[in-house]
């Protein structure tokens, strides 16, 4: 029987899009949807973008899985500040330098880079139309859906859906109102992330996000991770750059083989215990 009385749990963040990470390798606990939600709830929860869960390993490639629950409750399959943080920990715990998470998008490699400063291998973004998903064949390149200021996104998965729509000023978007609606929009059948972006010179990207489950996020590592790769097809930027969210610089790299290298800072801010009433 799962003992939900209580359990340990850290707050962190990278950039401001910040977590509650929930270790439950050592116990029975597990994670609802209605869970999810009170804990992410910035009123009467701990707040957060995501709930993240620490479980035991699924292979013998990594040292953990996580699992990724949006404020609405909804999973999701990655996050790029989410896996920078896990990672942290698991270094941080081993006394290494390296780590490799499992995730439902496939096996993530992590190092450290300086002082709560890891880079992470988002592995290969994918571009088909399938792959992202869409509910039909779309180029991927120009998918030529919009809304009022909005206009021909690029689709790219990075284990979660993406349409990063360019723009001349990021600031002049209402974000908050056009972003739920193309989350939604019909050719997203696992509905979509959705990124403004400004590019600034070939090697500095100015973006702002709507995530799908949660709404606008001071930062998405898997976003900065889509835009720099959507920015580079355009043949906007060159295929390094640093990515200026609301919270602060990610540096975004696709490299040769496809695979996306992101860095980036973590913070741990908070430890304590959920209590019952999170729990039930």
């Amino acid at each position: 029987m799962t003992d939900t009385t209580d359990h340990p749990f850290l707050k962190m963040h990278g950039l401001g899009n910040d977590f509650v990470v929930v270790d439950v390798r050592r116990s029975g606990f597990v994670l609802t949807p209605a869970m999810a939600r009170a804990i992410a709830d910035r009123r009467t929860g701990l707040g957060c973008d995501q709930v993240v869960v620490i479980e035991t390993a699924r292979s013998g490639l990594s040292d953990a899985w996580m699992s990724l629950w949006n404020a609405d409750g909804s999973v999701t399959s990655a996050c790029g500040n989410a896996t920078r943080c896990v990672a942290w920990l698991l270094m941080q715990q081993a006394g290494s330098d390296h780590a490799v998470i499992e995730t439902k998008a496939g096996l993530l490699d992590a190092e450290m880079r300086g002082d709560k400063l890891v880079a992470v291998d988002m592995g290969p973004a994918r571009l088909d139309w399938r792959e992202i998903p869409l509910a039909k064949p779309v180029d991927t390149l120009h998918m030529g859906i919009g809304i009022g200021s909005l206009t021909d996104p690029v689709g790219v998965s990075m284990g979660n859906p993406h349409a990063v729509f360019f723009v001349d000023d990021v600031a002049a978007i209402d974000l908050a109102a056009l972003g739920p609606v193309l989350e939604h929009h019909d050719l997203f059948p696992e509905r979509a992330n959705i990124e403004v972006a400004q590019v600034l010179a070939p090697d500095r990207i100015r973006m702002r996000v709507w995530e799908r489950g949660t709404g606008i996020t001071s930062a998405c590592g898997t976003g900065a991770c889509a835009t720099l790769v959507a920015a580079a097809r355009r043949g906007l930027t060159a295929r390094k750059a640093d990515v200026v969210l609301d919270g602060g610089v990610l540096t975004i790299e696709w490299l040769p083989d496809d695979h996306v290298m992101m860095t980036g800072p973590v913070a741990l801010v908070a430890e304590g215990r959920l209590h019952s009433s999170l729990l039930s």
